[in-house]
């Protein structure tokens, strides 16, 4: 699997982070398909098909991950 660059990932996910806190979902059209956008540029990137689990995998392939906790993944 190909796999995005890390300035390339942090960006998306930045970004994502921005949008969402500032509800996109619910602002301007041009906002809301923007989000659109950057979710499905994050699940593409990391090969996953929703923006949760996307969001951690960018998280695991980010500089200073540590790939072996995976706490995020485990049971609660």
């Amino acid at each position: 699997m190909l796999m995005a660059h890390p300035v390339i990932l942090c960006g998306l996910v930045s970004e994502y982070e921005t949008l969402r806190d500032l509800h996109a979902e619910n602002g301007s059209p041009n906002a809301e398909q923007r989000l659109q956008d950057v979710v499905y540029t994050l699940c593409v990137s990391t090969g996953t098909l929703d923006i949760d689990t996307a969001l951690i995998a960018a998280h695991h392939q980010l500089p200073g991950a540590r790939p072996e906790d995976d706490s995020l993944l485990a049971a609660g």
